[in-house]
């Protein structure tokens, strides 16, 4: 989202207006050209009411209440990806706290000018994939269409559903000096930030309530609801309750959490490419259960990136066949596909002229004055102009800047007038206009809050409504990142602002609601899981818990290193330490060398041992296993809570933000994160346990903690008991016992007695113990038979029968033998472990062939230090 407006030079400021509080000093950046102040400094009239309440809020509590807004940008997780910038994932998102104020009937200008180019732009989409007149005519080039990559060959001749191509329709629009409203691009691909608009919405009427219903502020639900229902109108077939899906690139995509928000908000499935496939010319979504049949695809995705198998061949990021389905008109997809040609800059000269044939009337909003370098007379001009013009290229081109004149030395001018001379159809260059400019709260380090002026373009949204266009009352309103910043950029620094269309009346209260038309069959399933998702869902599971497993060993370790007796049982620590790194054996012959003997002052020791753990680079470690849970989080948004993703959220800021340089005196300091981390581990199977619907999302979720917690538990178990020696067996049940949170059950049904088959009789066979492995077994076998292919064919399952297989193994072991010691080993306690971790693989196997049918590796119960596959 970049937009290339600059001012000329200013004259030199206005002195302070005369109006009171937060906008008394408030200097435009340029004369007469302001939102809020008039060309003497005073308030303009629909600014008055707002201004006066912040007033009364008075700079403290504004403070407050900014402070309150980005508390709940950070825990509801709103964030934005910067291409290119290593540091660019899950930015924050920059919202400030002044909205973008305007009166109703200057917005209905802007609808009426913005609704008649929507039609326009649709009415030339269709003649540019069918009779092609406007190029016949002589209207527009053939070279800004057939040069033009945006236009898709392979969908010349398609009719989309109601012959409509523009489905969501967005302007970038500015305001001039003059106060005339103008257009600088058109988004008619895949328009985004209507999400991020909503969000806005959300946060500032929570952070400003009392302003935001007293000035008015018109609802954006209506808008939302329109756009739902023109979906749904799409369906080419199942119309009464068809499937619609939010097609995602993913979530490295720089808007992914709009999309996430969107299909939430809208009630869409989100999915990815390889979530749908083409089977006899329709598409479906792959399912738990099968294929499941989609009627609409609501996109993301660029339009050469749809379908690899008629558009770009290398692109993992469509569906292979999507033409061929949309040509037979078995699914609808919004925007047409095709719909991003218009985005080319230099077909805005032509906009008048083209109005006029197709529509009969003169274009109402003008475009920013633009010459096309492919028009001789036009080239001329650019030429001999070029020193104040920007100039940019002629058809969308990712990642290239607009290049302005007025910055360039003698020089450079000669360098790009003779790229132009050289492909003059590559080039358009447009006028640089004076701008109006909005204020922006800032806050300087112990100034608090001021206000400032900065450049500011709005994003517009549409969406067909019957045979015209709905306008959102609002939209995504960019500032700059400074007052002589020249592109208004969210990637560049930039920041956004709630537009508040101020309403002649009482506003009413609008949500969104579904349809009444038809009563709607209830339901007590939550449809059809994707596969991809159930894998994700596994994962999520497995990497929580295996980042708990961590922690809790991590804290008996380091729990120890505060309490005077480890001195007396230095195995205790060494067996913990060494369970932790995940070694095999304890030492020679099971005991340690008398010279590892910790001392608590003055040593590395622990120091060292706190860089292992919170080490960045070890892939078993704590840091890359939190990571492992954020990106997962991040791909399932739409399918957590919002509690649960704020839980993660802090989960791994507490992990990224904690400083491993820790003094052997700070030991303290990395217990309280460790019980810190273990609450939110807690709080996260809360929410899961109390929050989600038993369905197929909660079997994986539930699944994969389960299969992780029972390998934690065997691998604790053969690492601390299997060499134990006998003299120090007191001290290393008890840690075993607490790590797996078992040592309450234990005293109170066996008192002070630690006795090896009782302690491993409970942490293995016990099935009422929600720790014990058996008890991981019988619920995987409880959700296994649970799940579609298991209720097919429930004996043909090898899922099933290793959980059943190792169920009999578990239950029939005779623990007080397995527990015997030979020389100084137990073999029978170490055999029934390994075969217990085989079976546990088994299942994983299993699992993963049966369900997550686009994973090209299977795997076994993988270990700590291996990552996840597919």
């Amino acid at each position: 989202m970049t937009v290339d407006v600059k001012d000329p030079p200013r004259p030199a400021p206005l002195p302070p207006p005369p109006a009171p509080g937060f906008a008394a000093g408030y200097v435009p950046r340029t004369a007469n050209a302001d939102e809020m102040v008039e060309a003497d400094g005073s308030l303009r009239p629909h600014w008055r009411m707002f201004v006066s309440m912040l007033d009364d809020m008075g700079r403290a509590e504004v403070t407050r209440r900014w402070e309150q807004a980005r508390r709940i940008i950070r825990e509801n997780g709103i964030t934005h990806n910067v291409y290119g910038d290593p540091n660019g994932l899950d930015r924050p998102w920059n919202l400030d706290l002044i909205p973008l104020l305007m009166p109703a009937d200057q917005w209905r200008t802007v609808g009426q000018g913005l609704t008649q180019r929507a039609r326009l732009l649709d009415r030339l989409l269709a003649d540019l994939y069918g009779p092609a007149e406007s190029i016949a005519l002589g209207l527009l080039p053939p070279e800004l269409v057939y040069a033009n990559t945006g236009y898709l060959r392979p969908c010349h001749g398609i009719r989309p559903p109601k012959d409509r191509w523009l489905h969501l329709y967005a302007a970038d629009i500015i305001r001039a000096s003059n106060g005339q409203f103008m257009v600088l691009s058109d988004r008619t691909q895949v328009p985004s930030g209507a999400g991020y608009t909503l969000e806005n919405r959300i946060v500032l009427s929570r952070t400003l309530p009392t302003a935001f219903r007293q000035c008015n502020v018109q609802r954006l639900a209506a808008f939302f609801m329109t756009l739902r229902q023109t979906l749904v109108n799409l369906a080419p077939a199942n119309r009464e309750n068809p499937r619609v899906v939010l097609l995602t690139p993913g979530p490295y995509n720089e808007t992914y959490f709009e999309h996430a928000y969107l299909a939430r908000y809208l009630g869409y499935t989100l999915v990815q490419g390889n979530d749908l496939t083409v089977r006899d010319g329709k598409v479906f979504l792959k399912t738990l259960s099968g294929l499941q049949r989609v009627d609409v695809i609501f996109r993301r995705v660029d339009d050469d990136y749809c379908d690899p198998l008629e558009l770009f061949g290398g692109s993992f990021l469509g569906v292979p066949g999507l033409i061929e389905a949309v040509r037979e008109g078995t699914v609808a997809v919004a925007n047409a596909l095709g719909s991003g040609v218009l985005q080319a800059p230099a077909i805005l000269s032509f906009l008048p002229q083209l109005c006029r044939h197709f529509l009969g009337e003169e274009l109402l909003m003008p475009s920013v004055q633009t010459w096309w370098c492919g028009d001789p007379n036009s080239l001329s001009y650019v030429l001999d102009n070029l020193s104040r013009l920007v100039v940019k290229p002629a058809y969308p081109t990712r990642g290239s800047d607009p290049e302005f004149g007025t910055e360039m030395t003698r020089d450079r001018l000669a360098q790009l007038a003779s790229r132009i001379r050289a492909h003059p159809d590559r080039y358009v260059a447009q006028e640089q206009i004076e701008t109006h400019n909005a204020p922006v709260l800032l806050s300087d380090q112990g100034s608090g809050p001021h206000v400032q002026s900065r450049r500011f373009v709005v994003r517009s949204y549409l969406v067909a409504d019957g045979n015209g266009y709905d306008v959102m009352p609002g939209g995504l309103t960019r500032v700059t990142g400074s007052t002589d910043t020249l592109i208004v950029s969210l990637q560049q620094g930039g920041g956004s602002k709630d537009t508040w269309i101020l309403s002649d009346g009482p506003v009413g209260d609008l949500t969104l609601l579904a349809s009444a038309s038809q009563p709607v069959e209830l339901s007590r399933g939550g449809g059809d899981l994707p596969s991809r998702v159930a894998d994700d869902l596994y994962w999520l599971g497995r990497y929580v818990q295996r980042a708990e497993s961590y922690v809790r060993l991590t804290r008996a370790i380091f729990g120890r290193l505060t309490d005077p007796s480890v001195i007396e049982s230095p195995t205790t620590i060494e067996a913990l330490v060494h369970a932790l790194l995940g070694r095999s054996k304890l030492g020679v012959g099971g005991k340690p060398d008398p010279s590892s003997n910790r001392r608590r002052q003055g040593a590395p020791t622990d120091r060292e041992l706190v860089g292992e753990v919170f080490n960045a680079a070890d892939r078993a470690g704590l840091r890359a296993t939190i990571r492992h849970v954020h990106a997962l989080a991040r791909v399932l948004r739409d399918r957590i809570s919002a509690d649960a993703w704020r839980i993660l959220q802090t989960i791994e800021r507490d992990v990224a933000d904690f400083n491993v340089n820790v003094d052997d005196d700070q030991v303290p300091t990395v217990l309280e994160l460790l019980n810190k981390l273990m609450s939110g581990f807690l709080a996260f199977g809360g929410v899961a346990a109390e929050s989600m619907t038993r369905g197929q999302s909660w079997r994986f979720l539930d699944m994969g903690a389960r299969l992780e917690r029972a390998g934690a538990i065997a691998r604790l178990v053969n690492l601390m008991l299997v060499e134990a020696d006998p003299a120090e067996e007191s001290s290393l049940l008890d840690a075993v016992l607490e790590v797996a949170d078992c040592s309450l059950t234990y005293r109170r049904r066996y008192l002070t007695q630690l006795e090896m088959p009782a302690v491993v009789d409970l942490l293995l066979a016990d099935e009422t113990n929600p720790r014990a492995v058996a008890f991981q077994v019988a619920a995987i076998e409880e959700h296994l038979r649970a799940l579609p292919h298991a209720a097919a064919h429930p004996r043909q399952n090898p899922d099933l029968q290793a959980a059943m297989r190792l169920r009999g193994l578990i239950g029939l072991a005779d623990i007080q033998s397995a527990c015997d010691l030979n020389a100084s080993t137990r073999p029978g306690l170490e055999k029934l472990l390994k075969d217990a971790t085989e079976q546990l693989g088994a299942i994983a196997d299993a699992v993963s062939q049966n369900y997550f049918s686009h994973a090209t590796v299977s795997r076994r119960l993988i270990g700590p230090g291996e990552d996840r596959v597919g």
